[in-house]
This record gives C-alpha cells, sequence and structure tokens, in this order.
C-alpha cells in the first residue's frame, strides 16, 4: 500500500478546519443572532453596531408588547431629555422615515417604559412570546402597601417592575398603580436573595431606588426614530416631576404598636374633629396647588402622620409648612374665597410669617412659612399681647411625598429628625397639655417687634 503523503493530510485537515470554522460563522450570523438579537444590521443614521443593537431591541420590546396589547408609555429620563428639545418638531413632523436614529440609538444600557397596573392582568402569555423572541426576563415583586392599615398588614405581594433583555441592552418596564388620594404610584426595586444581581446593572437604574409617586400624566403618540410610541405630553414637567418624586409611606407597623401603649381616642367628639380636619387639608391643599404653592405637614399633623398615620385629636389644628421664597400675595384672598376666613397674620414676609384661618366650627388652619439660613431653617411665632417673638429651629431637610387622609402630600423626608426637632427624644408620648411658647424642643426667643411695627405685624380678625 502506497504511503500518504504527510503534507497532504495536514492541508486536508486544514481545510477541513477552516471550512467547519466558516460554517459557524455562518450559522451564528443567520441563525443564532437572529433567535437572541445578539447583532442587528444598522439603523440608517446611526455610529455604530451598538447603537443599531439599542434601537432593535426598543424595536422588539414594542412589538411584544403590542401583540399582546399592552398600553405602554415611555419614561426614559435620557431619551425624555433629548426628545423635549426637539418636541414641536416631532409633534407636528410627518410619519416618514426619520434621517437618523437620534433618540434610540443615544448611549444607555436601558430603556424604560411604565406600564399602568389596571390595562394589564399580567398574562403569563407574555412572556412565552418573549422568550420566544430571544428575550431574557425578571420580574420583581413587593408588598402591596395600599392593603396595608390599622387593623391589617396584608403582606399580599404585587409586580412593581420587570426587566427584558436582549443582546446588549435592557428594557426597563415600571409598574404604576392608582392610590387613593388618585394619583400614581411605584414601588421600590429590591431584589429577593435568589435572584442574579448580574442580570442587568441595576444600580444604573433610573426608577427604584425608592418609591415615587406621579400625578396621571397625559399621553402623546408620536413618531421617533421611526417607532410610534407613547410619551408625557408634556417631558420637561415630567421629568421635573421625577426628580421630585421620592415617597415614603405611612409607618402603620409602628403606629400599631404605638396605640397598643396609647389606646387611640374613638369618642365622638374625636371622629368628628378627625372628619373636620381631614376636609380642611383637603381645602388647604386644592387651594395652595391651584396657587401652585409647594407645602407640606408641619409640626402637630406631621406628628401625627409619623406616629399614628392620622391626626392627632386633641390637636385642634391643622399645620402647614411653605417655605418664604414660595409665598404669594394671593394666599390670603385665595382661602377666603374658598371659605376659610383669615383669623390672624403674625408677622411680615422679611421676618416670621404666621397665618391662621378659620375652618368648620373651631378647627384651625396655621400655616407657618420657614426661612433658610446656612445651617437650619426656622418659622417664627409671635405672642399677641406682649409683641414677643419666638424662632423654631429645625435641621435642613428635603420634602418628599406620603398619603395622608386620602390625599398626596408633602412631607419632609428626613421626618424623624423633623419631629424630634420639635418635639424632643420623647416625641412618641403624647402630650395634651401644649404651651406653644415653652413647650416645643426647638422654641428660643427672638426679641419683641417694635410698638410702632405691631398694626402691620399683630393683626388679628
Amino acid at each position: 500500500m502506497q504511503k500518504i503523503n504527510r503534507n497532504v493530510v495536514l492541508a486536508l485537515l486544514s481545510l477541513t478546519s477552516l471550512v467547519f470554522l466558516l460554517f459557524q460563522l455562518c450559522y451564528y450570523k443567520f441563525y443564532l443572532s437572529q433567535k437572541n438579537g445578539a447583532a442587528f444590521s444598522k439603523v440608517r443614521g446611526s455610529q455604530s453596531g451598538q447603537d443599531s443593537t439599542r434601537w432593535h431591541v426598543v424595536r422588539k420590546f414594542l412589538g411584544l408588547i403590542s401583540s399582546h396589547n399592552i398600553p405602554v408609555y415611555l419614561i426614559d429620563p435620557l431619551i425624555l431629555g433629548l426628545v423635549d428639545k426637539d418636541i414641536e418638531q416631532i409633534r407636528s413632523s410627518p410619519d416618514g422615515p426619520s434621517p437618523e436614529c437620534k433618540y434610540f440609538c443615544a448611549p444607555r444600557d436601558f430603556t424604560t417604559f411604565a406600564l399602568l397596573d389596571k390595562t394589564w392582568k399580567h398574562d403569563v402569555g407574555l412572556f412565552r412570546t418573549a422568550e420566544k423572541m430571544g428575550f431574557q426576563w425578571l420580574k420583581i415583586i413587593n408588598k402591596d402597601p395600599r392593603l396595608d392599615g390599622m387593623d391589617d398588614l396584608s403582606g399580599m405581594e404585587i409586580p412593581l417592575h420587570y426587566i427584558f433583555k436582549l443582546a446588549s441592552h435592557a428594557i426597563h418596564l415600571v409598574v404604576f398603580y392608582e392610590r387613593s388620594g388618585n394619583f400614581l404610584w411605584h414601588g421600590p426595586l429590591r431584589l429577593k436573595q435568589h435572584m442574579d444581581r448580574k442580570f442587568v446593572p441595576f444600580r444604573k437604574l433610573h426608577f427604584g431606588r425608592y418609591p415615587g409617586a406621579y400625578e396621571k400624566p397625559e399621553l402623546l403618540l408620536v413618531s421617533i426614530d421611526d417607532l410610534k410610541v407613547q410619551i408625557p405630553k408634556n417631558p420637561s414637567s415630567f421629568l421635573e416631576e421625577m426628580s421630585q418624586s421620592r415617597f415614603l409611606e405611612c409607618r402603620y407597623r409602628e403606629a400599631r404598636a404605638f396605640f397598643q401603649l396609647y389606646p387611640d381616642d374613638a369618642s365622638v367628639d374625636a371622629v368628628e374633629f378627625r372628619k373636620k380636619a381631614k376636609s380642611v387639608l383637603h381645602l388647604a391643599a386644592l387651594t395652595l396647588n391651584n396657587l401652585g404653592v409647594k407645602f407640606w405637614l408641619s409640626s402637630g399633623t406631621c406628628l401625627g402622620w409619623y406616629r399614628q398615620c392620622n391626626v392627632i385629636p386633641h390637636s385642634k389644628d391643622v399645620d402647614l409648612g411653605i417655605f418664604i421664597r414660595d409665598y404669594k400675595a394671593d394666599i390670603i384672598p385665595a382661602f377666603q374665597k374658598a371659605g376659610l376666613p383669615l383669623k390672624h397674620k403674625f408677622g411680615k414676609v422679611e421676618d416670621s410669617l404666621e397665618l391662621s384661618f378659620q375652618g368648620e366650627d373651631d378647627v384651625k388652619l396655621d400655616i407657618f412659612f420657614f426661612y433658610e439660613e446656612d445651617d437650619h431653617i426656622w418659622n417664627g411665632g409671635t405672642q399677641a399681647k406682649s409683641g414677643k417673638k419666638f424662632k423654631y429651629l429645625f435641621p435642613k431637610f428635603t420634602l418628599c411625598w406620603t398619603e395622608f387622609v386620602e390625599l398626596k402630600v408633602h412631607v419632609p423626608c428626613e421626618t424623624l429628625q423633623y419631629v424630634e426637632a420639635n418635639y424632643g427624644p420623647e416625641w412618641k408620648v403624647p402630650v395634651k397639655t401644649w404651651d406653644w411658647k415653652s413647650s416645643p424642643f426647638n422654641v428660643q426667643e427672638n426679641g419683641v417687634w417694635p410698638i410702632d411695627e405691631w398694626d402691620n405685624v399683630i393683626q388679628l380678625y
């Protein structure tokens, strides 16, 4: 038998290996890439394949949710920021092909959409279809705070976030729920212990670090980069709302512990006062919101929310805070027109301004104006008979949303520090005898109003 030339054998083996390698590359390009979304052709005007990938992933996701009749809208802050600059052009532009991929090809790891819970029943069919399209997905669930109350801490869990990943891009779908205060709420994104923390770079997400509260948006259907998508009608307003959306839940667990030590007052007078206080607070919120004046729960009303998730019945008034920079001369006439006549006006805009309005029966609405210094914030008080001035010092704070007596309203985010400043370390203990000149933990004397100013700074009605 004739010997086979070794060089020929080596050449044949090399040729066979090369053919097999070419086959693998073709298989990957024309089969696996289409199945898993690992590679995409470029979109017109895009500058790289990676840019194109983002556009294609968004397109496939929109096709996925459209096939299941799920209405979503775009809330991605990076894209909305770009869209806002061109909003008039986008609104008026025809639906023809875009000359370039300007928005959905912008560099980012995620594209974020919103879903209203009531518009979808969370059907598993969506996820089966998503998997067939090559998406990997993750569902994040957590406790439903809407079901919590004094009588029950339900612990029932609801879907809060979905992540759909394809190739090198991911879609973050944030689920919004309606709350009794007629606003939308989304929960935090908290991974369970068994979840893959490397599934996507979670720290880069724009939604989920904390719960958020939003007004119900008016939506606009537009064409962006040849994709039909709904966006908030006023992107800049939504982005501003997003920056101030942090939400704090009422602390029902702590409130229940409080009432075990100090049983709630369920007398007829207490129930009636809480009803009237709720009415006054809703009217005040409506009036100030119509004026565009930001306010928050202060003093005893803030303490009631934080300590016992309700109005303190022996407080006999409703207390609100407003930064003096937000003061408007229209406040007094607006309240009087709403049926809350002015009871007294102390101080002046430059110093220690305080307004008090008379609500139903003996329920008062007190509005304290706050002044910012370098290292603290303060509001003033005035004794009518002597002209003495008082100052109440607070550490600096920011504002968060909460839900209180079926109302979306602001409270200091640093609530514990705020309450402790006013009521001291024993704030958990109810105090029914309270002297506004000496009882507050943070009160200090602040001089006396000159007699020749009394007519302007001490006004009783």
